[in-house]
């Protein structure tokens, strides 16, 4: 699993201050007082309110246009520490023993203090919220340059190495992954929102490998990332008992780049 958002904003929700509960959303611009008559209907283009009708504006040579003001400021930006405290608190109903599929946005309202608009201004629903409580517990996903082929490769698996380890050194973190598998619709968000742009990233990189030389171009770029792909997932998901060797992506690389047929006698 990879991402590319140390401080994220899936949803505009990560910086800024909330609104007391019962705020709209969006603030609109106080009108003005003294609002000008009405122009009326069927008046000739260019005819001004409070004119008679028929009766054309009269504008000063040399008066220059009219020019729109700044626009008004829609609302205020939300609260980084409302979204921790909704993370928190759903957090703290699992650590509780609270089964996802037992938690109802009521619940999580009520435990971290907030109203129900408030996580819906962030989440249009649970499997939302929940994919980012996952993403917050999980490390970071490392920035990678973009532009590097093999060295790419190595971020990326390292990274899915460091989050095998966190789910090995974490009850929470192991049970939400495996409650989150008997949920379709929740599995099948983190894997559009998670998985799927994590594995097109590695699948790019690739291709830089494949375009620079680096791997070879007569065979299928998804075959080649499932070649690096497929025994750091053994390790990280089908094997929890293996072990996790800080080297492991760097030994994968070379084997895959060496081939596995035994070296020439001389």
């Amino acid at each position: 699993m990879q991402g590319q958002d140390g401080e994220r904003d899936r949803h505009g929700a990560r910086n800024g201050g909330d609104r007391s509960p019962g705020t709209p959303d969006e603030t609109s611009a106080e009108a003005p007082t003294g609002t000008p008559a009405e122009v009326p209907a069927g008046a000739p283009e260019g005819t001004s309110a409070g004119a008679p009708a028929g009766t054309a504006a009269e504008v000063p040579p040399g008066t220059p246009l009219a020019t729109p003001g700044p626009e008004p400021r829609r609302g205020r930006p939300r609260s980084a520490a409302a979204e921790r405290a909704i993370l928190d608190a759903v957090i703290a109903l699992l650590e509780a023993g609270e089964p996802l599929a037992g938690l109802s946005i009521e619940r999580i309202a009520r435990t971290a203090g907030v109203g129900k608009a408030t996580i819906y201004r962030r989440w249009s629903d649970k499997e939302e919220l929940f994919v980012d409580v996952v993403r917050d517990m999980e490390p970071d996903d490392p920035p990678v340059s973009g532009t590097e082929g093999l060295a790419d490769l190595r971020v990326m698996l390292e990274s899915l190495r460091t989050r095998g380890l966190a789910q090995r050194s974490s009850a929470l973190l192991h049970n939400i992954f495996a409650q989150m598998k008997s949920h379709p619709k929740l599995w099948n968000e983190y894997h559009g929102t998670v998985i799927a742009p994590r594995r097109l990233a590695m699948v790019e990189a690739v291709r830089r490998a494949v375009a620079a030389g680096e791997l070879r171009d007569d065979l299928d770029v998804e075959l080649i990332d499932d070649l690096f792909v497929g025994p750091m997932l053994v390790r990280t998901v089908h094997r929890p008992d293996a072990p996790l060797p800080d080297d492991l992506a760097d030994r994968i690389i070379t084997a895959l780049l060496q081939g596995l047929a035994p070296a020439a006698r001389v």
